[in-house]
């Protein structure tokens, strides 16, 4: 007698279904990942070429050719099931391909306060100028003042344009442009930004000024190219005074020496940037990410030059901003900016990066430098202190350092009086009076300065 089998519980089946459709459903997932993995592999091993076209069609077409081996002995019904996960990943990968942004350059509209001119310089760049006249009710200084912002490749803020108008209240003729790329200025070929370049363009800017010179003041990357300058006779023979406030690193060596940083700022503590960022679009936080990473060159054929420089928001910087305040100031950090202002160009920035870490050192021809000139550092600063004590071990014509208590990288940020401070600490080097603050670090102070992690 043929004894036969119970049937299984109701439960029972349900739950082998359950499991079996988990099975499959993972085993898409896992296809749709490979496909993926595979898109951005071939992404960094063409560059984006073709605004990443020719990554898409190739793992496209790698899926499509995996879904018909698999469905070669199914059912006509079920032949479809392989290629589901092609369509899925194709449809991820495909946003990554298409430009969102305008791919043509739209710079941010002219300000209401100050007339921007553009200037041709002899090197071929033509940089958005910004010329705050002397105040009328003070005396005029006979020198100009040359404003050279950080970035490297980024607009002038509307807090670093009040500060300049402040400084022309104090009767200097001050000028100031945005780099080539930053801001209003043209755009450069992608391999054309390189810190030798930006010192070639001050240079042709101070010589478009003529005279007998001019005091520069170089902020954060603005006084790297500033400090490159001082290291170059010809640029250097242009300038009367230099002031070097919180500088990145001047060469490749600096670039790659440890160290602390100042004390703590508001990174981390400040509440987190609002608006529109562009690494929340597929297409630029995978391009910007895959070029912070050294995976993309800076010209990649993924995104242009001009798209990557629309789409970059503000909020994209993210703690970058809150790490030039003080930590007491997490909750009062300004509005730096406006959307309609704000310009930032990460590619060219990057590139800019670059160069100064692949450049050989510049110590020995800072080291016969003798233009006059002033550090200022910040008490909460977020660049490695090595930066700027380098700079004062081996230019000799430092004649004063500026530690400015109470203030971050961003030194004159509309808060209390440090634009007042900052100014009157300028204005008595330029006017060779005594320093409203302790000559701090001086070179012997440097070894205990740095000890003490100040």
């Amino acid at each position: 007698m043929k004894l036969r089998r119970p049937a299984l519980p109701a439960l029972s089946k349900f739950v082998i279904r359950l499991v079996g459709l988990a099975g499959r459903l993972l085993l898409a997932l896992v296809a749709v990942t490979a496909l993926v993995v595979a898109f951005l592999v071939l992404l960094v091993l063409t560059d984006g070429a073709g605004s990443g076209l020719g990554a898409w069609l190739t793992a496209s077409g790698a899926g499509v050719a995996a879904a018909l081996w698999r469905s070669r002995r199914r059912t006509r019904a079920a032949r479809i099931v392989p290629f589901l996960p092609v369509i899925v990943a194709a449809a991820l990968t495909a946003s990554v391909c298409v430009p969102t942004a305008p791919t043509a350059r739209r710079y941010p509209p002219t300000l209401p306060f100050v007339t921007t001119q553009h200037w041709n310089l002899t090197t071929g760049s033509r940089v958005a100028v910004y010329h705050y006249p002397p105040a009328k009710a003070v005396p005029r200084r006979p020198v100009p003042l040359v404003y050279l912002n950080g970035g490297p490749v980024r607009g002038i803020s509307l807090l670093d344009h009040r500060f300049l108008r402040l400084l022309a209240h104090q009767g200097y003729d001050v000028y100031a442009y945005e780099q080539a790329g930053g801001g209003r200025s043209g755009l450069l070929p992608m391999d054309q930004y390189t810190i030798s370049r930006s010192v070639r363009d001050l240079a042709a800017f101070l010589d478009r000024l003529g005279g007998r010179g001019a005091d520069v003041l170089g902020f954060s990357s603005g006084a790297v190219v500033l400090t490159r300058a001082l290291a170059d006779p010809g640029t250097a023979a242009r300038l009367r005074r230099a002031i070097i406030a919180e500088p990145g690193p001047m060469d490749g060596p600096t670039a790659r020496s440890a160290g602390h940083k100042g004390r703590k700022t508001a990174r981390g503590l400040a509440p987190v940037p609002t608006g529109p960022r562009s690494t929340h679009v597929p297409r630029y936080a995978v391009a910007f990410g895959l070029m912070r990473l050294g995976l993309l060159t800076p010209g990649t054929g993924l995104i242009g030059q001009a798209e990557g420089d629309n789409a970059f928001t503000a909020a994209d910087l993210g703690g970058d901003t809150a790490s030039a305040y003080c930590a007491r100031d997490a909750h009062r950090i300004p509005s730096e900016d406006t959307a309609r202002n704000f310009s930032f160009s990460p590619a060219a920035s990057l590139r800019v990066q670059q160069s100064v870490r692949d450049s050989p050192s510049v110590a020995a021809q800072l080291r016969r430098s003798r233009v006059p000139a002033m550090l200022m550092i910040a008490e909460c600063s977020s660049q490695v202190r090595r930066w700027a004590t380098d700079i004062l071990a081996n230019d000799p014509a430092v004649r004063r350092t500026q530690y400015m208590p109470g203030v971050g990288h961003h030194m004159w940020n509309g808060l209390d009086d440090n634009d007042d401070r900052a100014a009157a600490v300028i204005t008595a080097f330029l006017q060779d009076e005594p320093a409203p603050l302790p000559d701090f670090p001086a070179r012997e102070d440097v070894p205990a300065f740095l000890r003490d992690r100040r």
